[in-house]
């Protein structure tokens, strides 16, 4: 088994539905740290969801509101992810949001 930790970043410049991250195959994922900020003094809302290998969509947070020049911490506990899992942002608005994840991924090869 191989320990990595990475962080993956996104800036939400579009309100599409945005991948941040994918577990690669034979990878479990543990995500630590969840950072959204925004940078537009207005504030913004953001939805996160995470896709399974069965494409099941579950909706992590909706609709939640970051504070115009405020930066959130969404996580209490460690995520774990899954070989395949998928997790996605998608902003209200364009240009306001910011995202970081820290993770740890274990490989089992």
């Amino acid at each position: 088994m191989a320990n990595a930790y990475k962080n993956k970043k996104v800036d939400l410049t579009t309100t599409n539905l945005t991948t941040l991250y994918t577990v690669p195959t034979e990878t479990t994922a543990i995500v630590k740290s969840f950072l959204i900020s925004d940078d537009s003094g207005s504030g913004d809302s953001v939805d996160v969801t995470l896709v399974n290998t069965s494409s099941a969509i579950f909706n992590l947070f909706n609709d939640l509101g970051i504070g115009g020049d405020q930066t959130v911490e969404l996580l209490a506990a460690p995520l774990v992810m899954e070989a395949s899992e998928i997790l996605k942002v998608q902003a209200t608005t364009a240009d306001r949001l910011h995202v970081v994840i820290s993770l740890l991924e274990i490989t089992r090869t």
